[in-house]
């Protein structure tokens, strides 16, 4: 019995992945809760492990999953390593089981993940973490999961799932994790996985087959003899991929007719007249609420106006001119965003808390979170983390711009304000490296 229970968990995992716990409370009970307290990581269940392969691979079955192993001889298998994925999918997690079985494994994710399923997420090796806030607890985990377990760990440097199908910013730390865990490292590369579900669509799914490249990259001996910045430099190289260049080279027809639903969380602002947040995603197609301009996105991935000048071809381009015209504004001084927001607070791992609404800003001083009834009143300065968790569609909720400590983080909700969280992810990065670089020219 407990079995079958167990095996219905994990084959609803897709299903439980997508959703999340949640209470209403008043802002300042939530204050009063306790918060979680920090366990050591417990060995990965080999039930779990071999559960978990099985399940997946009836997954990866169904999009005609094959993967390939480049200088993979030269890890032993009982020799624990690092293994970094990039993060393009919710079918990520099956991948890696996939190609890493029957190796033991550590899952570094993210702490709302825990929510409701703390005791499951643990026994499948699950590492929490809280995503661009300086975690100190997860360094000794991952140290404890490698010199005690005898574990490999599996990581998501980006941290965040690609909008725009390019890389997300890696941390600097990055290369200081690699000196410190003295590891082998391992490079998982997914191809198809992105444009098979990219975040903006819905959760829709599209027939696109998918692959991966498993990697030998680099052994304790090479990462002693580099320094952390050159470390950091072979990451960023290894982490430069674009997905829809993948596809236009490979000619991979995606024919759903509705590729382009949601595309406007990604492609906020007209390249034609410039308006932001009147831009709508439906069907085959993304067009401009305001001057009425349309673009097809084809089967190979590329765009193509339907009158006159096509102005992008290529999406990761007109999320690349995005970037640079909030770079404009920031610059100029002119930036400046306040949002109405449902609020929800996590504190623990329990369940995400409803508190109420307020008002979310940001400016060139960083975040502003005020609202349940004044109650609430935060602050985030803009060189506290590099990136921002932002999320679409998150857990079936909504779009979602994250902000908070390593006590409590604070998940709001954009209400009626059309297109925003890209812009904010853009904004945030953006500040952070005009900020630093601004300090370091002192």
């Amino acid at each position: 019995m407990i079995m079958w229970y167990n095996v219905t968990i994990i084959s609803n995992m897709r299903v439980e992945q997508m959703k999340i716990k949640t209470v209403e409370m008043r802002y300042e009970d939530v204050l009063t809760l306790p918060a979680a307290v920090h366990e050591k990581p417990i060995r990965q269940s080999i039930f779990f492990r071999t559960l978990l392969k099985v399940l997946s691979c009836i997954d990866l079955m169904r999009v005609g999953f094959t993967y390939s192993k480049i200088g993979m001889e030269k890890l032993s298998a009982d020799e624990p390593c690092l293994v970094l994925m990039n993060h393009s999918s919710f079918i990520d997690l099956e991948i890696a089981s996939s190609v890493l079985f029957p190796r033991s494994f550590h899952i570094v994710c993210t702490q709302d993940g825990f929510v409701g399923k703390k005791w499951l997420m643990r026994n499948l090796g699950c590492i929490p973490t809280k995503k661009f806030i300086t975690d100190v607890a997860l360094v000794r985990d991952m140290v404890y999961t490698v010199k005690e377990l005898k574990s490999s760990i599996l990581m998501y440097p980006e941290a965040s799932y690609s909008f725009d199908g390019t890389a997300t910013p890696l941390p600097e730390s990055l290369g200081k994790c690699l000196k410190l865990l003295k590891i082998p490292v391992v490079m998982i590369r997914t191809r198809g996985a992105y444009l098979r579900d990219p975040l903006y669509n819905g959760l829709q799914i599209r027939n696109v087959k998918v692959s991966a490249e498993m990697e030998y990259l680099l052994s304790p001996e090479e990462i002693g003899e580099k320094s952390v910045e050159e470390l950091n430099q072979i990451l960023q190289s290894q982490f430069s991929f674009d997905h829809f260049k993948w596809q236009q080279e490979n000619r991979d027809c995606i024919d759903e007719p509705f590729r382009a639903d949601g595309l406007n969380r990604v492609l906020y602002k007209c390249p034609n007249c410039g308006g932001e947040g009147k831009m709508l995603g439906k069907g085959v197609k993304i067009a401009c609420g305001l001057c009425k301009k349309e673009y097809e996105l084809t089967e190979y991935g590329f765009l193509k106006a339907e009158e006159g000048t096509t102005e992008f071809s290529h999406i990761p381009d007109w999320y690349k001119w995005e970037r640079e015209c909030v770079k404009k504004e920031l610059t100029d001084g002119t930036y400046r965003m306040e949002l109405p927001v449902a609020i929800y607070m996590l504190v623990n791992t329990k369940c995400a808390y409803r508190v109420g609404t307020g008002i979310l800003s940001h400016t060139k001083d960083g975040f502003h979170l005020t609202g349940c009834d004044g109650k609430l009143d935060y602050r985030q300065d803009p060189l506290s983390s590099y990136s921002l968790y932002s999320d679409f569609f998150w857990y079936e909720i909504g779009d979602v711009i994250c902000i908070g400590n390593d006590k409590v983080q604070y998940y709001c909700f954009p209400q009626n304000c059309g297109d925003v969280v890209a812009k904010a992810r853009l904004a945030c990065e953006e500040l952070y490296k005009l900020i630093r670089s601004g300090a370091e020219k002192k």
